[in-house]
């Protein structure tokens, strides 16, 4: 069997008038991120995971920001396209861990919420898919409260 370990990181600013998207859940938060799709952090993070495990580039390769049709995207689309990108070579999803960092919002409150998104999406258990959270002890752009990080890590295998 071929056993294959990616890693995934993902940083959007904060910005008034955008809707907070994180693991294809809508979070209720005065801000939302900033980005060319609707900047859902920890769904490009797993991305750029699934894609690299796989050698096939990263997120921007796939979907560029200078694609119009990538404009306002909904990021659960570009996962359910990133996992048919994997299957086609013959992969298949194992698992994902997966941490969102964030002064604020709380994320806790919506893990399980993500963890069904998230494996429904990719058609997988949601046991598959790890989430944890974590603040930044007030340092750097996320203690700051300028933005939000996600870090996944995921194992594929074929």
């Amino acid at each position: 069997m071929n056993i294959r370990v990616g890693f995934g990181y993902d940083v959007h600013v904060f910005a008034p008038g955008r809707e907070l998207w994180l693991g294809g859940v809508k979070i209720e938060y005065e801000k939302g991120l900033l980005g060319h799709s609707d900047a859902d952090v920890l769904i490009h993070a797993l991305c750029d995971a699934l894609l690299g495990a796989a050698n096939l580039r990263d997120i921007g390769f796939h979907f560029p920001d200078t694609d119009a049709e990538c404009k306002n995207i909904d990021s659960k689309i570009l996962l359910r396209k990133t996992m048919g990108l994997l299957r086609e070579r013959g992969y298949e999803f194992g698992n994902a861990d997966c941490t969102i960092c964030a002064e604020q919002p709380k994320i806790n409150p919506h893990v399980e919420a993500m963890q069904a998104c998230l494996a429904e999406v990719m058609g997988t258990d949601k046991d598959c898919i790890s989430i944890k959270a974590t603040t930044m002890e007030k340092m750097g752009f996320v203690g700051r409260k300028e933005g939000i990080a996600a870090y996944a890590t995921v194992l594929i295998g074929k």
